[in-house]
């Protein structure tokens, strides 16, 4: 939920003021940059263009099989968004992306856990078992929480969907005008470079190959179908 809604007329003042403050931070300005240039969002009738098309969803689920991950399309309301096994993919596709980039940004000996560890995610009713294969303190579950937001907008991005969306419904603009903001930002795509999660330019770098592949072939290649029955 977006705590202080930017108004679409002050989008480009407040992205200018944003990028000002990463002037001196080469990494994170490239990851912004990456994210701002997917402003506006293109319109349903242009290609690519629209809002969780089924299009967004294929690719997203694509994603995941790309990094090896297997799917269930059935809604994560019924169990569990990750089971330990497979990712249930009847949501929005920026919530796929999420949870792939949740795989992603998790410990290894993590990702067999429900919900990585972390506890009952949003999407998850079964929260007592989720509760139950929880590892980490609140402090670090918030930290891995912003770590994978800020992948999951660069993957948005990569597939060519409205990755600016999802980075401002999850608050990383919220008080824009503050150094501090930026500073919060900074912190998380340093990180993220240092994790070899992302590159200098900003994008993402698992999977490379397959993402290099369909950005050369176009944005509706690569149609996926769930792997788990």
């Amino acid at each position: 939920m977006i705590l202080s809604p930017i108004a679409p007329d002050d989008m480009p003042v407040a992205i200018a003021a944003f990028a000002a403050h990463l002037a001196d931070h080469p990494v994170p300005l490239a990851v912004f940059r990456r994210i701002a240039a997917t402003w506006p969002v293109r319109p349903a009738d242009e290609p690519g263009g629209g809002v969780d098309t089924p299009e967004h969803r294929a690719a997203a689920v694509a994603l995941a099989h790309a990094h090896g991950i297997d799917t269930l399309d059935e809604p994560p309301s019924r169990s569990f968004m990750w089971d330990g096994k497979v990712i249930r993919t009847d949501v929005e596709a920026t919530v796929i992306v999420h949870e792939v980039t949740h795989w992603l940004c998790a410990a290894p000996e993590r990702r067999s856990l429900i919900d990585y560890g972390l506890g009952p995610g949003p999407e998850t009713t079964a929260r007592k078992e989720a509760r139950a294969d929880k590892r980490l303190c609140f402090e670090d579950c918030m930290h891995e929480e912003q770590q994978t937001s800020l992948l999951g907008v660069l993957w948005e991005v990569e597939l060519g969907q409205p990755g600016v969306l999802a980075f401002l419904e999850q608050n990383w603009m919220e008080h824009w005008e503050r150094p501090s903001t930026a500073a919060f930002f900074i912190r998380h795509a340093e990180e993220l470079f240092t994790r070899g999660l992302i590159d200098a330019d900003g994008r993402p770098t698992t999977a490379r190959a397959w993402a290099d592949a369909r950005r050369v072939a176009g944005a509706s290649v690569f149609p996926s179908q769930s792997r788990a029955a």
